[in-house]
């Protein structure tokens, strides 16, 4: 409360008072109030800047934060050479849940996901379409610690971390689940194809009886070592924009003004 507030209500508090003992206006000495603090806003499911970042409690809350379970799990051995976790951050209602396959130097150390070159490109193409990750899009990885000299991640350490990962799409919803890159499209979708014939088209898959499709694309830092990935990589886009628009309404409305060119 305000200070100039807490002085009103002192006020008409103490003139009730003086109308009970009698009707007679008191004087009294000048009160000097100060504001409260303001509360600083807590983020109960996902930090989304850098500014807002406080711990990994911050994340998911389930009975049992996800986060402070990550944090402890020694379920493969890349629990042995990691620095930081990497839960996951974003929306806690999100329309797309971006999924990686796991975190770099960079995202270690900061404990966050795709924050280095290909992060920053990936914040561009969701952009693009009117998404960003702490609005309407959560993102995170097949595992949660960094595979050694980023490394691709082994059968036995994806299956270690996949069911962090089940609990957070269960937990989040997302309309679209949308896979950065050939890792995470293969391990998801549980297939052996390439990253070509599986981009641009969707997959359902079902995860305790929830079906939600699955749109494959190239992983951002394949399109920043590759420059003729671009092109696809923007059908991708229009894709997964197509689709949720016929799904939401609201974000249909909010994109309904959207360029069909992109300099992402």
């Amino acid at each position: 409360m305000k200070a100039e507030e807490k002085i009103v209500l002192a006020r008409i508090l103490d003139l009730s008072s003086d109308y009970l003992a009698g009707g007679y206006k008191r004087n009294r000495n000048e009160y000097n109030f100060t504001d409260d603090p303001a509360e600083k806003p807590r983020l109960p499911l996902a930090y989304t800047t850098e500014e807002s970042v406080e711990s990994d409690s911050d994340l998911i809350d389930t009975e049992k934060p996800i986060a402070a379970e990550i944090a402890e799990c020694k379920a493969c051995g890349l629990a042995a050479s990691r620095t930081n976790t990497v839960p996951g951050e974003g929306s806690q209602s999100p329309l797309v849940m971006v999924i990686g396959a796991g975190p770099g130097a960079e995202e270690e150390a900061k404990g966050r996901p795709f924050v280095g070159n290909a992060g920053q490109l990936l914040d561009r193409m969701l952009a693009s379409i009117g998404l960003y990750r702490g609005k309407n899009c959560f993102i995170a990885n097949m595992v949660k610690c960094r595979p050694p000299g980023n490394r691709d991640p082994e059968p036995s350490e994806t299956a270690a971390c996949y069911p962090f990962l089940e609990r957070q799409i269960l937990l989040l919803r997302p309309l679209v689940i949308l896979c950065a890159g050939r890792v995470a499209a293969q391990n998801l979708l549980k297939t052996s194809e390439g990253i070509n014939a599986l981009r641009g088209k969707f997959t359902e898959i079902k995860i305790a009886e929830t079906s939600i499709p699955v749109l494959p694309i190239f992983h951002p830092g394949e399109i920043i070592k590759d420059n003729k990935l671009r092109n696809p990589a923007w059908e991708d886009l229009k894709t997964l924009r197509s689709r949720l628009a016929s799904m939401n309404s609201e974000y249909a409305a909010s994109t309904v003004s959207f360029s069909d060119k992109t300099d992402a």
